[in-house]
């Protein structure tokens, strides 16, 4: 399974922005789907984002779309995930996520994916 480290979030005002980035070690992310969840306090984690390995398409929440952008650096071995207009609500723990596939598809269950970062709190005040 591929390594995870996550980077980026904190506290940001409504209206703000935050950039998270996801990198693997030791692995290309053109060979895996990488995802983005949230996961509020008593809430169920939530799919946010996704891009694919081998077409780098993108894939959004409808609470997120237009707002959130996910891409990625092949080079970098890095995908981030750049939050814009941020609310209220977009406060939680966010989580990349991946698995290996060459298909140009990316499910939105938790359970498809297999290898898991540590996990970044953004906090959106009012």
């Amino acid at each position: 399974q591929v390594q995870l480290v996550e980077a980026g979030g904190g506290l940001v005002q409504v209206g703000g922005l935050l950039r998270l980035s996801c990198a693997a070690s030791g692995h290309t992310f053109r060979n895996y789907v990488v995802g983005w969840f949230r996961q509020a306090p008593g809430k169920e984690r939530e799919f946010v984002a996704a891009v694919t390995g081998n077409y780098g398409n993108t894939y959004y929440a409808d609470s997120v779309k237009g707002r959130f952008t996910s891409s990625r650096d092949i080079a970098k071995n890095t995908v981030y995930l750049q939050m814009n207009s941020l609310k209220p609500e977009d406060t939680a723990v966010y989580y990349c996520a991946a698995r290996f596939s060459f298909a140009d598809f990316a499910s939105t269950s938790a359970s498809w994916y297999n290898s898991w970062g540590q996990g970044n709190q953004v906090t959106v005040s009012s």
